[in-house]
C-alpha cells in the first residue's frame, strides 16, 4: 500500500523510519505534502520519497491513502479535496470538533466512495463503545486526563489543579491542542455534548493518562492508559504515534481482529 503523508513533523517522521527506512513488507510512504521544499528536500533522499507543495501534483501521485499529520488548521484546509480524490486518515482530530464539518466529510466521502480513518490515538477501548453504541445502549462516558501542568496553564503550581470540567464539546474550545482523545472518544459513542471531561494539570507528572469509565445496558467497564512521551516531542504520546501505523496494518490485512 502505497502511502502519501500531509506534514513533516515529529509523528510523520516516526512513520518514514517505521515503514521506509525499517522496509516494512506492505507498507511504504511514497509522497510527502509540505510548505517548504528546501527544508524538507533531504527527505527525498533519506527516505526515497517525494517531497511535493503544491496540493494537487501531490494527490495526482500513486497514493492509496493520505495521512494528514500537521494541525487542526491544515486538516481543514485539505481535507475536503483530499478526501474527494483519495482515502484518507486523519491525525489532528480535533478538526472534526464542529459538526457542519463532519458532516460535509461524511457527503464528500460518501459521493467519492472514500473513506475517512481516524486511529485511536492516545486511548484503546474504542471498539467497546462502539459495539455499546451500535443500538444506542450506552449511557454514560466520562474521561478524566491527567497531564504535566507545564502543557495546561502558564500558573505555577505545587499540587495538582483541575483547569476544566465539563462537556468534551467545551472541553475543546478551552484546550484545543490537548483534547484529540475527547474527540475520538466522544465520535466513537454518545457524542460532544453528552461524554464528560475532567482535565487535570500535575506539577509530579511528566505523562499523559486518561482514565475512561463507560456505563451502558452492557454493563460498566473503565481503563487507564498511562503514556509514555514520544522521544522526537514530548508533548506527544507514543501510542498515539504507533495507532497511526496499527491502523496502516489493518486496512491493509485480510484478517481483521475486533470491532
Amino acid at each position: 500500500m502505497n502511502i502519501g503523508i500531509i506534514g513533516a513533523g515529529a509523528i510523520a517522521n516516526v512513520m518514514l523510519e517505521r515503514v521506509n527506512h525499517d522496509a516494512h513488507e506492505n507498507l511504504k510512504i511514497t509522497n510527502v505534502l509540505v510548505r517548504d521544499r528546501e527544508k524538507y528536500q533531504h527527505l527525498e533522499k533519506d527516505f526515497d520519497v517525494q517531497i511535493h507543495t503544491d496540493l494537487d501534483a501531490f494527490l495526482a501521485s500513486d497514493m492509496d491513502i493520505v495521512v494528514e499529520a500537521a494541525n487542526v488548521e491544515v486538516a481543514k484546509s485539505v481535507l475536503p479535496q483530499v478526501l474527494g480524490e483519495k482515502d484518507a486518515m486523519l491525525i489532528s482530530v480535533g478538526a472534526l470538533a464542529e459538526g457542519e464539518f463532519v458532516a460535509q466529510l461524511m457527503q464528500i466521502a460518501k459521493k467519492h466512495d472514500t473513506t475517512l480513518h481516524l486511529p485511536s490515538g492516545a486511548i484503546g477501548g474504542l471498539d467497546l463503545l462502539q459495539n455499546a453504541q451500535a443500538y444506542g445502549e450506552l449511557e454514560s462516558v466520562k474521561l478524566t486526563s491527567r497531564k504535566p501542568a507545564a502543557s495546561l496553564t502558564y500558573e505555577t503550581t505545587e499540587a495538582e489543579k483541575a483547569v476544566f470540567e465539563g462537556k468534551a464539546i467545551d472541553a475543546i474550545k478551552h484546550f484545543p491542542k490537548n483534547m484529540n482523545v475527547a474527540v475520538i472518544l466522544a465520535m466513537a459513542g454518545i457524542g460532544m455534548e453528552r461524554t464528560q471531561v475532567l482535565l487535570i494539570a500535575d506539577p509530579r507528572t511528566d505523562r499523559n493518562t486518561h482514565h475512561i469509565e463507560v456505563k451502558g445496558a452492557f454493563g460498566k467497564a473503565s481503563f487507564t492508559i498511562e503514556n509514555n512521551p514520544l522521544p522526537e516531542n514530548p508533548k506527544t504520546s507514543y501510542l498515539a504515534a504507533i495507532s497511526i501505523l496499527g491502523t496502516l496494518e489493518r486496512i491493509n490485512r485480510n484478517f481483521v481482529i475486533g470491532g
